[in-house]
């Protein structure tokens, strides 16, 4: 009889203990799994968008404090926006920082050049926008289209005098000069033994198209960088001549005889300089229509000083497009219209 009871026991045994290991596992699977990264405590990170890589340090770009509603007072720059565009400003703080300064003016056409502006902005890691307004006060439009835009930007306002604005003179003088100075006063306010940091500041006229490759360019800029400009002075093209390396005349349509036989758009400056040349700014008086970015570079470089870029100035990277002039010629006198729509 216990010969039979042990024979039977023996055989049962094995599947008895496979059974326990098998509850045993399958209880260590529940267990990690409830412990799994996409937990509670561990949450999923998603990478940043537009695929900007962060290096140590990066942070939120903060804009330089304050706007001002006349070109001297301050009042708080424009908050970025709650789009992914503002992923843009997190990048590491050793990059120079691009200042561009745009003067604008109301016109049909300023929100469309504006926003294709911005688009493109948008696009540029560690950029603040000085956008300047020829009126006596900031209008509701830009207000609105700066609140939205998703950049760092200061929006201020300074109106042309009515003797000025006439055909033949410079235009954007005082836009231009109401830019300077407000970046001047940003560091005017910092502690005398502690050095500005390194950025660029340039003139971005909202009726240009920019190519992208043109900051990358710019932002290495020593002290005065140049390139060429398409669509300007009548030609495809105008450039500076460049041999080994240094600027040695100007491939133009206008003028060459100018000291700086260059468009706006073609010359970016490192803040350096411009903190270091306090009283370089446009002048109204003396000069000479087509000869305010001479009369500007004068002030602060010298032609062999110059910093050719774009594959020693031989690739364009901004064009001067200009907006055609739209015809509203079946525009009804009277708003006839019940929407009113901001166009």
């Amino acid at each position: 009889m216990k010969t039979l009871f042990y024979s039977r026991f023996f055989i049962i045994l094995p599947w008895v203990l496979i059974v326990i290991i098998m509850i045993d596992v399958d209880t260590r699977s529940w267990s990690s799994s409830s412990r799994s990264p996409a937990s509670p405590h561990r949450p999923h990170q998603h990478p940043p968008a537009f695929g900007h890589r962060l290096g140590r340090g990066a942070r939120l770009l903060k804009p330089p404090a304050g706007g001002s509603s006349s070109g001297s007072g301050s009042s708080p720059p424009a908050a970025l926006g709650n789009s992914k565009a503002a992923v843009v400003g997190l990048v590491n703080e050793s990059v120079p920082l691009i200042y561009a300064i745009t003067p604008t003016y109301s016109r049909p056409v300023q929100k469309a050049e504006l926003t294709r502006l911005a688009n493109t902005f948008r696009q540029v890691a560690r950029l603040h926008w000085v956008l300047v307004e020829d009126s006596t006060r900031r209008t509701e439009l830009v207000s609105r289209f700066v609140a939205r835009a998703g950049l760092p930007c200061t929006h201020l306002h300074v109106p042309t005098p009515r003797r000025y604005k006439r055909a033949g003179l410079p235009r954007a003088t005082e836009q231009r000069n109401a830019g300077l100075a407000w970046l001047r006063q940003q560091f005017q306010q910092r502690p005398r033994p502690r050095p500005p940091p390194a950025g660029v500041l340039f003139f971005a006229d909202d009726d240009n198209t920019y190519s992208l490759e043109l900051f990358h360019e710019m932002r290495t800029t020593r002290k005065v960088s140049v390139w060429p400009v398409g669509l300007v002075g009548g030609r495809r093209y105008e450039r500076p001549i460049v041999e080994n390396g240094k600027v040695v005349g100007w491939y133009t349509g206008w003028r060459a005889d100018r000291p700086f036989a260059i468009d706006m758009a073609g010359f970016a400056v490192s803040l350096q300089v411009i903190l270091a040349n306090p009283k370089a700014v446009f002048k109204r008086r003396g000069s000479q229509p087509g000869m305010q970015e001479s009369d500007f570079l004068k002030q602060i470089t010298t032609v062999e000083e110059l910093e050719p870029k774009a594959d020693n100035c031989t690739k364009v990277l901004v064009w001067h497009t200009r907006t055609e002039k739209v015809n509203l010629a079946n525009e009804p006198k009277y708003h006839v219209d019940t929407v009113k729509i901001e166009v």
